[in-house]
């Protein structure tokens, strides 16, 4: 089957959320009806035989922030009496019509001058944050709203059922961040999705624990973010390796934030423990850095060495040379020949000062460029973009487990150290038309063809058809090929860190990247890595370094 963002609801229709809403439950039936749980089922089940007004009611209620509502604060015209749409969602016990509030939930649903008029020992002008910090201090165990309130009488409802519809939208989209408006930007044509055929073995999750260990690692994620105590989050965290890619993925980036909190708390022997346990990227390299903070010098060079012998990334072996370095002198060693880093084209321009907070890049662009030779300010966006027209059709295969809903910008694999290798035959085709001369052909049709398509590559507001154009004219296909390879080798790395500008001499058929950098302002890791591949292969790079000029 293909799936596709959702757009055939009548855009006008005052219920059609509730319809995106049906729509994703029928979904997730079809496609995990034998991994739901029986909760999970008999609300889907149950769900569908709630009268319309009741449907649309809990729908507006998941979709707004909290679980808590006063009712004087509930209006909707499409669906009535909210009173009468909360019957049913009451006896389903979805709703809970009568909360217990703490004192810090009770201020969440009144103002502050509500707050004032209730206690009216609170100073007029004290803020909100103020009043409550002081009444936790006495208004202790919890209460009814109208407990609270006194004499005033308004309902509070509480969305007992919260909690379960956001393990639905997270096992309807696969990760934490995509919410239910997803539906109603893809309905409105804010944002547009590839249509990718889907199969079965396609879906997210393979098994009832796939499911609760993803459940677990959100649950894991929300302590972490709301500053649980870091024993208990890691105590929750599942202790081994998963026996899924990007589950065990999420898993891995989860304990090294938990180290890296306990790193800064100044607990860095508990940090490091983590970080050698932990396959996140990045991980060995913050061991390294937390035992030389704390001053053992012998043990992080050691471990420094070791990682150096099969470094995990270039960004990695570039650190860790920086920091071997450092530690040969702490530790009075003789210093190894290191190779110096490579040294391009240099370009220097002394302006004024800008009064407008105009960027140096602006300013360079505007002094670098003449009628032969436009400049253009693409930063990453122009490689990224041609190689993402380009290989179009690999980044979009139907792999298995890539491709799970209608509102992907990617495949879920992305960065995955497999990416390449599952669809290799699908780039090695893509590529090799840049041998064949036929790449400019596909690339220009893919960026007609798929214009405002949501893709993790091409950046649609700055690759105009003039620039495309001008880039296919002047870029010759063998740098591409470089350039693209070079993104392939590492993604999570190599997206970033190109040149901020790209020079072209149309009559002459050639080009040059261009990085600026302020006042001030030296390269960055990721940019030194690119200027150095740039450098090993002949592909024409320079920096531009500004200055201000001196006034009187």
């Amino acid at each position: 089957m293909s799936v596709s963002p959702l757009a055939n609801h009548d855009r006008s229709a005052v219920f059609y959320y509730l319809e995106h809403f049906r729509t994703a439950l029928r979904w997730l039936h079809e496609r995990y009806g034998d991994l739901l749980s029986e909760r999970e089922s008999a609300f889907i089940r149950d769900f569908g035989s709630l009268p319309r007004a009741s449907q649309a009611l809990l729908v507006r209620l998941i979709m707004r922030k909290g679980q808590r509502f006063r009712a004087g604060k509930i209006r909707y015209p499409e669906i009535g009496s909210i009173q009468r749409a909360c019957g049913p969602l009451i006896e389903l016990q979805w709703i809970d019509p009568q909360p217990r509030l703490s004192i810090d939930e009770f201020a969440r649903l009144v103002t502050r001058a509500e707050l004032l008029e209730l206690f009216p020992h609170l100073t007029s002008n004290i803020p909100k944050s103020q009043a409550l910090a002081l009444l936790q201090l006495t208004q202790t165990g919890p209460r009814s709203f109208e407990e609270w309130r006194g004499s005033v009488s308004e309902p509070v409802y509480l969305v007992a059922v919260a909690p379960l519809c956001t393990q639905l939208r997270l096992l309807f989209f696969g990760n934490f961040r995509q919410e239910w408006s997803e539906f109603v930007l893809a309905d409105l044509g804010i944002f547009r999705y590839e249509t990718v055929p889907l199969s079965r073995s396609s879906r997210a999750f393979h098994s009832r624990q796939d499911i609760d260990d993803f459940f677990l690692l959100y649950e894991c994620r929300c302590r972490l973010y709301d500053e649980a105590p870091l024993a208990e989050v890691l105590s929750r965290l599942p202790a081994s390796p998963l026996n899924h890619e990007w589950l065990e993925a999420r898993r891995a980036k989860l304990k090294f934030q938990i180290a890296r909190r306990y790193e800064i708390a100044g607990e860095r022997e508990q940090a490091v423990l983590l970080y050698q346990e932990c396959r996140h990227p990045g991980a060995r390299l913050r061991a390294i850095r937390a035992l030389e903070v704390d001053a053992r010098y012998g043990e992080a060079h050691a471990m420094a060495c070791t990682a150096l012998q099969a470094p995990e990334s270039p960004a990695e072996q570039q650190r860790l040379t920086r920091i071997t370095r450092r530690l040969e002198r702490r530790l009075g060693l003789p210093p190894k020949n290191w190779r110096p880093p490579a040294r391009p084209e240099r370009m220097d321009i002394i302006v004024p000062a800008p009064l407008g907070g105009e960027s140096v890049e602006f300013l360079a662009l505007k002094l670098v460029a003449v009628p032969a030779a436009p400049v253009y300010y693409v930063e990453n966006t122009l490689i990224n973009s041609l190689f993402g027209l380009l290989c179009w059709e690999a980044i979009f295969a139907a792999v298995s487990g890539a491709f799970f809903h209608a509102f992907q910008v990617g495949p879920m694999d992305l960065f995955s150290r497999t990416f390449r290798e599952r669809r290799a035959a699908l780039f090695d085709r893509c590529l090799r038309r840049l041998e064949t001369g036929s790449y400019a052909s596909v690339i220009e049709e893919n960026f007609h063809r798929k214009h405002g398509i949501q893709s993790p590559f091409v950046s649609w507001g700055v690759l105009t058809e003039e620039l495309l154009a001008t880039a296919l004219e002047c870029i010759p296909a063998s740098h591409l090929s470089r350039y693209f390879e070079r993104l392939l080798s590492n993604l999570p790395e190599n997206r970033s860190g190109l040149p901020d500008l790209v020079q072209f001499w149309v009559d002459e058929k050639r080009y040059r990247m261009i990085e600026v950098k302020g006042p001030g302002d030296r390269l960055q890791d990721n940019q030194q890595r690119w200027i150095d591949f740039c450098m090993a292969h002949d592909l024409p790079v320079a920096v531009c370094h500004v200055r201000w000029a001196q006034t009187a």
